[in-house]
This record gives structure tokens, C-alpha cells and sequence, in this order.
């Protein structure tokens, strides 16, 4: 049976697909921009020629020149024909090179990376069906995550989403005590730490890995004497009496998200509050069918899902749940009081309460 070949849709999307890998190519030259330090020998600098650019960075011209005009045909840089120099705009600057942006989008092009560097532990998972925790991925994965977070976080979390909970604030000024589950490399821990130093802050985390660098990282903000990190997991940690709980970005991961909660019930002291951040989803799938959708259920397919699968529980959310299905996870947990408190492109940031 012949099949029709509408050549209108056929050539739109072969230059969709197209776009899609000159974007993967791309991908390369970023990460390549910024561990060079390209882009910080660009940022600030006004025009540069190649020869400029290289010898700022320490790198070969010719190498350079064919970098430079590589992110000239991604529209990253600005070319002059007329003086052969390269401008990166500022705008341009606070994606790319500005350490302390809260836009800054460098350090997730490190998650891709690692996708490839780990296809093959992909392939196996899909044919098996078995688990790939987080540990087991390449180490830019993490790095990736924990850097792109912090920048993300401290836009967000102190001045906007802790405000968004009832009470909240006025506790952590007075003195509370506070849960970070699944704290990663510590990073929202010490926003809050450097926020609140009335407050007493504990991180658990299964990567000892990430432990020994959250450890490191509170070392080096100064708030090593109001923060705890120990190795555990969402669903026995030790401690009780919390007034504050979070899961940043990290329930989704977990294999039994309502034992997580479960547990959480149980440790927070009277009137506490859950703080639950995850990747902001719609309920339905062809509403998540836009460029952040696309994005997280990438992720999701081969880190999320696969490290939720990991852990043997009776849950793969993913990273697009959608509020609906957490908030059934909590109900099954014991909590009556639910409410989307704030959102964002990013993040749904959702309030429980026994």
C-alpha cells in the first residue's frame, strides 16, 4: 500500500530535525566556550578580533576564529565585517558567562553530556527494564545539576518561595529547624543557612559523593555551625521535630515518594510545613508539548525515571508529574492541607501541612 508524502510537511520537518542537530552541535562548542573560558575573555571586553579573543583566553587563533564564527551562526556573538571582531552582548553575558547570574545556563549543558557519555547504561535500562541510580552517571552530571541550581535557587527561594508559605519566614527568623531532603551538593541548605541564622539546618542525601561536597561547600559560605549533612535516605532519616521539611527538585526521583512524605508527616514538629519544589508540569501531556516540556521529560526518560527505578519503589513520577499526582502522593501520605503557594517556568512550588 502506497503511502502519501505530503512534501510541504516532510521539508518543515526535516528543517525542524536539522535545527534540532546543529543544536546538539552546538552544544559542544558551548561547553567548550566556557571550560576554554572563551566566553569570559568575551564578557565585558567591547569588540575583539579572533586573534584578541585567543590570546585573553591562552588558546591557538585558528582554533578560536572557527569557535568564534561557530557562535556567529548560532547568533551568540555579534560579527562586524567591516573591523572582523566579535561582540558578546551583555544580555548574551548573563546566560553565558556571569558566574552569579540567575540566568546563567552554562553549567546545565553538562546534563547533556553526561546523557551521551551514559547511552549505553540508557539502552540497557529500556531492554531490562532495571534502574540507573544518580550515582552511577558520568560525574558532569551532578556538577551540572548542582551549579545550575545554585544560581536558579538563589534568585528564587529566599526572596520569593519561602514568602509564598504561611508563616514560614517569621518561624526561620525566630529560630527553626529544617530538613533538606535529597540536598544534593548543599546548595539551597546554605541559602537558607546564610538567610536564617536564628534557624538549624539538616541536609540527607544518598550520593556520599554529593555529601562530601555540600560539607565543603558550607565550609566555604561560613555557615558550617547552623548546618548538618549526613548520608540517608528520604524514608528513615533519623531526626524529628522539623518545622520545615523541603524537597527540592527530588521527590519525583524517589522510588517510594510516598514513604518520602510519609516520612516527612512524621518528623515535622506541630504546625510544620513541607515544602515541596518540583519541575512545573500540567496534568496532562499535551499540555507539557513546549520547549521545557521537552527538556524535562528528556531528563526525566534517562535520569529521573531511571534512578526512581533504581530504588525498587512502587512510583516512577518523572519530572513532569504534574501537581494532580503529587498531590495524591501526599494524600496517600496523611496530609490534608495542599496548595500551590508560587510557580515559575521552572518549578511548581507546592505547601503541605498535616
Amino acid at each position: 500500500m502506497a503511502v502519501y508524502i505530503d512534501e510541504t510537511k516532510l521539508e518543515a520537518f526535516v528543517g525542524q530535525v536539522l535545527g534540532d542537530l546543529a543544536a546538539c552541535y552546538g552544544g559542544v562548542m558551548v561547553s567548550l566556550g566556557d571550560r576554554l573560558g572563551l566566553y569570559d575573555a568575551l564578557a565585558g571586553a567591547g569588540p575583539l578580533t579572533s586573534a584578541e579573543v585567543a590570546e585573553r583566553a591562552g588558546c591557538a587563533e585558528r582554533y578560536v576564529r572557527e569557535w568564534l564564527n561557530s557562535q556567529v551562526a548560532a547568533a551568540y556573538l555579534e560579527y562586524d565585517p567591516d573591523t572582523e571582531t566579535y561582540l558578546l552582548p551583555p544580555e548574551h553575558a548573563a546566560v553565558l558567562a556571569d558566574r552569579e547570574s540567575p540566568t546563567l545556563l552554562i553549567p546545565a549543558f553538562n546534563v547533556p553530556a553526561s546523557m551521551w557519555h551514559d547511552e549505553e547504561k540508557a539502552i540497557h535500562a529500556f531492554r531490562t527494564g532495571e534502574g540507573v541510580p544518580w550515582g552511577a552517571h558520568h560525574e558532569r552530571l551532578a556538577c551540572g545539576i548542582a551549579a545550575f541550581y545554585k544560581n536558579a535557587y538563589g534568585a528564587t527561594l529566599v526572596p520569593h518561595w519561602l514568602p509564598a508559605l504561611d508563616g514560614v519566614v517569621e518561624q526561620l527568623e525566630a529560630g527553626a529547624k529544617v530538613a533538606d531532603i535529597g540536598c544534593g551538593f548543599g546548595h539551597s541548605t546554605v541559602l537558607m543557612a546564610q538567610a536564617f541564622p536564628n534557624s538549624r539546618f539538616y541536609g540527607f542525601d544518598t550520593h556520599e559523593p554529593s555529601i562530601d561536597a555540600a560539607r565543603r561547600n558550607v565550609s566555604e559560605a561560613g555557615v558550617a555551625d547552623r548546618v548538618t549533612f549526613t548520608t540517608g535516605n528520604a524514608t528513615d532519616f533519623a531526626e524529628d521535630g522539623f518545622d520545615l521539611i523541603c524537597f527540592f527538585d527530588a521527590l519525583h526521583d524517589m522510588g517510594d515518594p510516598v514513604g518520602a512524605a510519609r516520612q516527612a508527616r512524621a518528623a515535622l514538629a506541630e504546625g510544620g510545613t513541607v515544602m515541596l519544589i518540583e519541575p512545573f508540569a500540567a496534568d496532562a501531556v499535551e499540555d507539557n508539548a513546549h520547549t521545557i516540556g521537552r527538556l524535562y521529560y528528556s531528563a526525566s526518560t534517562v535520569l529521573c525515571t531511571a534512578h526512581a527505578i533504581s530504588e525498587n519503589g512502587g512510583h516512577a513520577l518523572g519530572a513532569q508529574a504534574g501537581e494532580a499526582r503529587l498531590a495524591e502522593v501526599f494524600a496517600e501520605a496523611g496530609f490534608s492541607h495542599w496548595r500551590r503557594a508560587a510557580e515559575s517556568p521552572f518549578n511548581l512550588v507546592l505547601e503541605a501541612r498535616a
